[in-house]
């Protein structure tokens, strides 16, 4: 079997199989082996089942495939079939399905792959497309234990971000909403081939049964969020009432200091909780 993290074997296997990385897809391959090994340890500890997005070569599929049931790999880039038959052919386990993921429905795929054992997501998602892809799986409230996934540095601190720092922000709150989010393993540029221009980090999200607080109006919160980190240096009476959504500034001023909150604080100041007070004074004042 390869040792699909060595430059020398992802370079043979280019030169063989006439790959060459395509930059629209945002392909970086892993060259540290540790790196799949506690990405696989993580996603693997409460489910006998994964779902991997974007395999590249199959070196997380493999270690993925050395400890669960069951792997289903989806990948866009076709050109990486030939390839990964070769690498993964030791490997009955493995399955894959060659479209976008976003297009995927995951409901009939849990469903047709995955009856009766628990299933955690992997992956190491391009740049581009990281927030839209973790997204997808957080806002389908499939029952999956977790989601593992190998993105940009400052992507992961975002996600992970609590109230009152610069990182923390619209995407911490509705991921910290769905699941618990922790940086596992940071991961330099030099560690891939081609090596990217930042640094990455392994996020761990583990996925609660229930969102981490109750809004009366869940669309009616979310809208709230987004008003609030819409402009950030303004504080969140300005930033509220010049969305038009949530009434005037004496309004607005009202709501939040009835929550005992003062009219200068800013949105990244509120934790998860007072927004969920907040959004629930607006709904219950319509009522």
């Amino acid at each position: 079997m390869y040792n699909l993290t060595d430059p020398k074997i992802i370079k043979y296997l280019c030169n063989k199989y006439g790959f060459t990385f395509a930059k629209s897809m945002g392909q970086n391959f892993i060259t540290d082996e540790s790196v799949p090994l506690a990405m696989t340890a993580e996603a693997t500890e409460n489910a006998q089942g994964v779902i991997e997005i974007g395999p590249g070569f199959g070196v997380l599929t493999a270690a993925l495939a050395n400890v669960a049931e069951k792997v289903v790999s989806i990948e866009l880039d076709k050109r990486l079939g030939k390839v990964l038959e070769e690498t993964l052919a030791g490997f009955s386990n493995v399955s894959f399905i060659w479209e976008d993921c976003l297009k995927v429905n995951l409901e009939e795929l849990l469903e047709k792959e995955f009856s009766g054992i628990d299933v955690s997501v992997a992956a190491n998602l391009p740049y581009y497309i990281t927030t839209p892809i973790i997204m997808n799986f957080l806002e389908s409230r499939l029952p999956f234990k977790k989601i593992v996934v190998m993105i940009q540095k400052e992507v992961a601190e975002r996600l992970c971000a609590k109230p009152g720092g610069k990182e923390y922000g619209a995407i911490s709150i509705a991921t910290q909403y769905f699941s618990k989010p922790r940086i596992i393993k940071h991961v330099p540029s030099s560690a891939f081939i081609p090596a990217p221009k930042v640094d990455s980090a392994v996020v761990s999200m583990e996925i609660l049964e229930t969102p981490s607080v109750s809004p009366c109006d869940e669309e009616h919160f979310f809208k709230l969020i987004k008003a609030a980190f819409s402009q950030r240096r303004k504080t969140l009476v300005n930033a509220l009432s010049g969305s038009g959504a949530f009434g005037s500034k004496e309004e607005v001023t009202n709501a939040i200091q009835a929550l005992g909150l003062s009219p200068t604080v800013r949105g990244e100041a509120l934790s998860i909780e007072e927004f969920c007070k907040l959004s629930d004074y607006y709904t219950k004042k319509r009522m």
